[in-house]
């Protein structure tokens, strides 16, 4: 197999991980919703207040917005400013993804994910608790953080390897890939 034809299978396996990462977390938002009824339901109908409950809604919520924002970033659902974009090329839209990602997204998620790591074994150590008598594992909370920045990172590769292929006339841009569908 050369090296062409690898870059791509390559750039859609790490976007199939992302895909299945983020499929598969949203289905953590129905589950949330239930238990969060369920919550409601037993406050006002029956007078039972459930820590531990309430907190699984605050931990589901923090695995989906974390743990989904590599499949938003990859399906570009954050929000921009697209005002000098609209106008561009496919090619130049590239250059300006390729360089948010490269000097903004990565420098970013790489702060975050190093400057996270010291917080997060901080946790591990004392394997830290709830101290409202809720769930035992807010040191599982905190990984979160590390992890958001490793999926968001691999996704950034993917994006800033997508941008390449288009410059080099390797990948179609994505709205020759738009106008195809719509055929």
């Amino acid at each position: 197999m050369s090296r062409a034809t690898r870059e791509p299978v390559l750039l859609s396996r790490l976007d199939a991980f992302t895909e299945v990462i983020g499929r598969s977390i949203a289905w953590l938002v129905l589950v949330m919703m239930l238990v969060q009824f369920a919550i409601v339901v037993m406050r006002y109908l029956f007078n039972v207040h459930s820590i531990v409950m309430q907190e699984s809604v605050m931990y589901m919520h923090a695995m989906v917005f974390m743990l989904a924002a590599a499949y938003t970033l990859k399906h570009d659902g954050h929000v921009r400013v697209d005002v000098f974009n609209r106008r561009m090329s496919p090619r130049g839209r590239a250059w300006i993804e390729l360089f948010g990602t490269l000097l903004l997204l990565i420098p970013v998620v790489l702060f975050l994910g190093l400057g996270s790591l010291r917080y997060v074994a901080s946790s591990w150590a004392i394997l830290e608790r709830s101290s409202d008598g809720g769930l035992p594992a807010v040191f599982l909370l905190k990984t979160l953080i590390p992890l958001m920045c490793l999926l968001l990172l691999l996704q950034g590769i993917a994006q800033a390897w997508r941008q390449i292929l288009i410059l080099r006339g390797r990948l179609p841009s994505e709205e020759t890939h738009e106008h195809e569908e719509v055929l």
